[in-house]
This record gives structure tokens, sequence and C-alpha cells, in this order.
């Protein structure tokens, strides 16, 4: 009936589309397309601020990763950098999008939650080192996810 195959649409997690590249994904009169490429290109630095060089952490990432209570550090840092680059590299190329933009939400939060573990207060103090920053890129993303659970509407 009408009605199972819409539930069984709803139930669906992963569509072929959600592994396809094509031109659509990248044309940029469309809004969406824009803010998911900038959320994915915004989470490949992130990426390389973990590293001195080719898979050497850098020493102060550790630390912080340490002191926030992650044990052992280096797998949780190795951890983050993996999540923020397939996360990133999904989003420039519209690759699972909703999925990959709660999983950079989701990464983002934490990052959030660690750095009030460590300075002891949440801070929205904008030019020395506040949430506010980490906070908008977790909207952004969360957009993107909502844009792409819409799509799956149409």
């Amino acid at each position: 009936t009408l009605k199972m195959q819409r539930l069984s649409h709803i139930m669906k997690l992963f569509y072929s589309s959600d592994f396809s590249i094509n031109s659509t994904k990248f044309n940029l009169s469309n809004t969406s397309n824009i803010l998911r490429i900038i959320c994915g290109l915004f989470l490949i630095p992130e990426v390389f601020g973990k590293f001195n060089g080719f898979m050497q952490l850098n020493p102060n990432i550790v630390n912080f990763f340490a002191s926030v209570g992650l044990s052992p550090p280096e797998f949780w840092v190795y951890s983050a950098a993996l999540g923020e680059l397939l996360c990133g590299l999904a989003l420039v190329f519209g690759i699972c999008t909703r999925y990959a933009a709660l999983g950079a939400a989701l990464i983002l939060f934490v990052a959030v939650i660690a750095l009030n573990i460590v300075r002891g207060y949440f801070a929205w103090t904008w030019s020395i080192g506040g949430d506010e920053y980490l906070i908008f890129w977790i909207i952004c993303c969360c957009i993107v996810a909502l844009n792409d659970f819409k799509a799956l509407k149409k």
C-alpha cells in the first residue's frame, strides 16, 4: 500500500544518491550546496592543525586531549582528525551529506565541551577563544543536515 511505501521510504537510511557525485552537487546557484561545501572546507584545516608533519602529532593538541581526560590522548587525536577529514571530504563532495553534517556537528559539540572542561567555564568571548565560533559551525552543519533531510521528502 501507499502508506507502507512511504514508511519504508522514511525508514531507509541510505539511498543510491547518497553515494553519487554529480554536477548538481556543485551547482553554486543552490545556496544549500554553497553552505555544504564551505562547512566541509572549514573542517580540513582542523585536521592539519593536529599534526606537525606527516602523521606526527602536534604535542600541544595531544596535551589538550590529555587535559580533558581522554586516554590515550594520541588515539583520540587520530580519531578526531579522521572524523574531521571524512566528514569534511564527504561534505565537500556531497556524499552522505546528512550523516556527514551531523557527524561534523557532533565533533564540534565535543570540542565545545572539551574547551569548557579545560577552561572551567562557558565563554562567549568573541576575540579570545570563546565557544561562539564552534557553535556557529555546529548550527551551519545542522542546517546542512536539515536541508538534506528535507530534500529526501521531494
